[in-house]
């Protein structure tokens, strides 16, 4: 493993840790799945996950978010072992966290507005009137001020993330989890999500991980990263440094979306009309 800096891939003196993975296995059946990954989140920083398909990406972010129990190894959020904890002890600590997965993960038959107060209804005691206000404010955030009575399948694939957003920070989240947040938008949606999770993190101080391939949205928004390669740590630390790794796998992940960036538009139309619009 390339590590930079100290073992959590920060600087030395670094800023307050509010997530702390050491040695995480899992395995699948026989199959090792993540093989002694260690790291740490410090406190309102944009840390993303990088990694080819198959490297165990979504896997370790569902670890964090508790969604899976890890063969052995340590997970600790603000400063709670949470690789062990029962439903139970888990819940005061998920209210403190927002979850973005790929869909959106909203349910068609509630308008928008009753997705994002969802939580609220479900998790506080706060009055009707004073949840609208919440929803309403939540939804200017993510810029869908006024759509609160439409349905999900009304709105487009960008709002769709942008509203399960407002769900995801509904309850004022410490920390916040995306599951490749721009899979399946245009690249003006995704350049819009990218900038939401810059004005959250500014904003609000929140603590951000994100899951994705996206070069141009990892370039834009990553503090630091983690690049897994085959389940395993391959570099953990600013994007920069990560870049220079000299490690065959780093260079080869790096170097096949600068060639992707490369590709000049016409000539990929000519190409397309050319092989019946097929690409193989």
């Amino acid at each position: 493993m390339a590590q930079l800096a100290t073992p959590g891939g920060g600087a030395p003196n670094a800023e307050e840790v509010v997530i702390e993975v050491r040695n995480l296995d899992t395995y699948y059946g026989t199959r090792k799945i993540l093989k002694d990954v260690s790291f740490d989140v410090h406190k309102g920083e944009i840390f993303v996950i990088l990694g080819g398909s198959g490297s165990g990406k979504s896997t370790l972010l569902r670890h964090i978010v508790g969604l899976l129990k890890p063969s052995a190894g340590s997970i600790k959020i603000l400063g709670h072992e949470t690789a062990t904890m029962g439903e139970e002890e888990w819940q005061p600590i998920r209210r403190k966290m927002g979850v973005l997965f790929q869909g959106g993960a909203l349910f068609n038959s509630l308008t928008v507005g009753e997705n994002i107060a969802l939580p609220l209804r479900e998790y506080t005691d706060l009055p009707e009137a004073t949840i609208g206000i919440q929803v309403r404010m939540k939804l200017g955030l993510v810029d869908l001020a006024g759509f609160e009575n439409l349905k999900p399948d009304q709105l487009s694939g960008g709002m769709k993330k942008r509203a399960g957003l407002a769900r995801a920070i509904s309850m004022d989240p410490e920390g916040l989890f995306f599951d490749e947040p721009s899979a399946g938008l245009d690249p003006i949606a995704g350049a819009g999500l990218d900038e939401l999770i810059l004005r959250l993190r500014d904003t609000f101080g929140m603590t951000i991980v994100v899951v994705t391939h996206e070069m141009e949205s990892i370039k834009k928004i990553a503090d630091r990263v983690i690049m897994l390669f085959q389940g395993e740590t391959a570099a953990v630390g600013p994007l920069d440094e990560v870049m220079q790794v000299d490690h065959p796998k780093i260079r080869q992940f790096f170097e096949r979306h600068a060639d992707e960036e490369k590709v000049d538009p016409h000539e990929y139309l000519d190409y397309l009309t050319a092989s019946g619009g097929t690409e193989h």
